[in-house]
């Protein structure tokens, strides 16, 4: 199953860039999220609750970060197990500079899922993916927007809804103008 998509950030491509290579940003902004733990260099394990539709579990997985080429681009590669099934994956996320201030990703990954959860089909699964993927570039750009030495920005489904609906709204704004 193939997985693409874009998000534009409110935040400098650097700061993006620190947030996306910070283990405990990305538990913080990754939906499900219990742990994330450096195992090696730019290697993760991780402990993670999600599910689609009525299939729901915990998966233990392993996150790499490979082809690092600061503030641009990295390759991401996934594994994970768990009740429910398990997922495989790699993508690629492109950092472009949209002007100060304005930080657009680019994403495009493969995701193999099997055992219970791929029952539910490919339609809900790629919905189930949009949508944790909304989720946490959103959080993402809450946690860019913050400057050294700030508490890191309290998320949920409920703050991180409400930041997603005001990002929407300023981009319809903007097309209206």
């Amino acid at each position: 199953m193939k997985i693409e998509g874009t998000h534009e950030l409110r935040a400098a491509r650097e700061r993006v860039w620190q947030s996306l290579v910070d283990p405990s940003v990305l538990q913080r902004c990754i939906p499900g999220c219990e742990r994330l733990e450096q195992t090696g260099e730019n290697s993760y394990s991780t402990i993670l609750r999600a599910g689609v539709g009525s299939i729901k579990g915990v998966f233990q997985g392993n996150v790499r970060l490979e082809d690092l080429r600061p503030p641009a681009h990295y390759r991401l590669v996934v594994d994970g197990k768990g009740q429910p099934g398990f997922l495989k994956g790699a993508g690629e996320l492109e950092l472009e500079e949209m002007g100060e201030g304005l930080t657009v990703i680019k994403y495009a990954g493969d995701v193999q899922v099997g055992g219970t959860i791929a029952s539910v089909g490919q339609r809900m699964i790629q919905g189930a993916a949009k949508m944790m993927a909304s989720q946490f570039f959103t959080a993402l750009e809450a946690e860019a927007q913050t400057q050294a030495g700030e508490p890191p920005p309290q998320h949920g489904f409920f703050r991180t809804a409400l930041r997603w609906l005001s990002g929407l709204l300023r981009r319809i704004m903007r097309g209206s103008k």
